[in-house]
C-alpha cells in the first residue's frame, strides 16, 4: 500500500506525518489489497463556523474502487481522527454492498469492478484551473450509482457497459438519479 501525505497552506511536521501514518495505516486491516491512500491536509481561510483545517482521504483499491472522505474542523488532528472514522464507515458500506452483490443469484457486475471518478472542476472567472485525467472501465448503471454513493458525490462520469458510450449520472434534488446520455449525430 502506497501512502501519500500532502499539505496545502500548511507544513506537514514529523509529528503530524507520524500521526497520520499511524491512523491511516490501520485501514488495510479492514480492507485488504489497498493500492494507494492519499491524505490531503489543508489550512483554509476560516469560514463562518471557524472550521479551517481540512483532512481528506482518497483510497484506491486494487479492484479499482475509489473511496473518499473529508472532514473540516478547527484542529487538524481532530480532522484526521474524524475523517479516518468516516473512511471506516465507507469501507464497511462498500464491503456490505459487495457481500450482498456476491451473494445475489444474478451478478451482472462480474468483471466490472473498476470505477472511475471525476472530481468537480473549480472555475474562477471562466478559466479552467484544474484538469483531471482518469481511466475508463465499462460498468452498468447500478454499479455507477453504487460508486457515486460511495464517493459521496453528486455526479459520476462512466462508460455505460450497455450502450458503450460516456454517460453522466447525477443525483436529483428529489433523491432520485438522472442520466445524461450523448446523442452523437
Amino acid at each position: 500500500m502506497e501512502l501519500m501525505i500532502h499539505g496545502r497552506n500548511m507544513e506537514i511536521t514529523p509529528r503530524l506525518r507520524s500521526y497520520v501514518e499511524r491512523k491511516v495505516g490501520r485501514l488495510d486491516r479492514y480492507l485488504p489489497d489497498i493500492a494507494e491512500i492519499r491524505v490531503d491536509l489543508a489550512d483554509e481561510k476560516a469560514n463562518r463556523m471557524g472550521k479551517n483545517q481540512v483532512a481528506q482521504i482518497t483510497l484506491r483499491h486494487d479492484r479499482g474502487t475509489i473511496l473518499r472522505a473529508e472532514e473540516r474542523t478547527s484542529d487538524v488532528f481532530a480532522a484526521v481522527d474524524t475523517v479516518v472514522d468516516k473512511m471506516y464507515r465507507q469501507i464497511e458500506r462498500y464491503k456490505g454492498k459487495r457481500r450482498r452483490r456476491e451473494g445475489a443469484e444474478h451478478n451482472s457486475f462480474a468483471g466490472y469492478e473498476t470505477a472511475i471518478q471525476l472530481a468537480e472542476d473549480e472555475f474562477e472567472q471562466g478559466d479552467v484551473i484544474r484538469r483531471k485525467l482518469f481511466s475508463v472501465e465499462p460498468m452498468h448503471e447500478e454499479e455507477a450509482i453504487e460508486q457515486m454513493d460511495l464517493l459521496g458525490h453528486d455526479f459520476f462520469v462512466f462508460v455505460n457497459a450497455d450502450t458503450e458510450s460516456v454517460n453522466v449520472l447525477y443525483r436529483r434534488r428529489d433523491g432520485n438519479y438522472g442520466l445524461l446520455e450523448p446523442d452523437l449525430h
